[in-house]
């Protein structure tokens, strides 16, 4: 299997993150979101068809797609053991009350962080930082980044 690129997975982790919103807000299983949410995207761009994505730059590649998928079913199946470590880390707040979009990366990055040793944690906080800004906004990025600090010491991560 060859190697996928740093932008590669920076676009397959945005596609992740999608598609979790997707099972959260909508409440369909791991299986049906990934299913419901590759048609129509990626395509050669064609004038008569809106769903095509008109940006090449921003397509996923197949490899890029097997990553994304495997990181949404591996953050919903481990979302109990995230949940977990976000909550230890919260001063002063409940889990419910952090927004759903900063949740959903949070629990994409603790998910990397607890299965994928050969990237540095610094890569996996970095990733979640600029999710963050792209869907989230620059407020909570501190907030973020904090958690998964925290979260990083008590994983023993470098």
């Amino acid at each position: 299997m060859s190697a996928i690129d740093g932008a590669s997975r920076h676009r397959a982790r945005e596609a992740a993150l999608q598609m979790l919103y997707r099972w959260e807000i909508g409440r369909m299983s791991a299986l049906e979101t990934v299913r419901t949410y590759w048609p129509g995207r990626d395509a050669p761009p064609a004038i008569d068809d809106e769903h095509a994505d008109l940006d090449p730059e921003s397509a996923v590649d197949e490899l890029g797609r097997t990553f994304a998928n495997a990181l949404v079913s591996g953050t919903i199946e481990r979302v109990a053991e995230a949940d977990a470590l976000i909550a230890a880390h919260l001063k002063n707040w409940r889990i419910e009350r952090v927004a759903i979009i900063d949740r959903l990366i949070l629990r994409l990055a603790i998910y990397e962080l607890l299965t994928a040793p050969d990237t540095p944690a610094k890569v996996i906080i970095n990733e979640a930082i600029e999710l963050a800004r792209t869907f989230s906004g620059e407020e909570p990025v501190p907030f973020i980044n904090g958690v998964l600090d925290a979260v990083r010491k008590t994983l023993a991560r470098d």
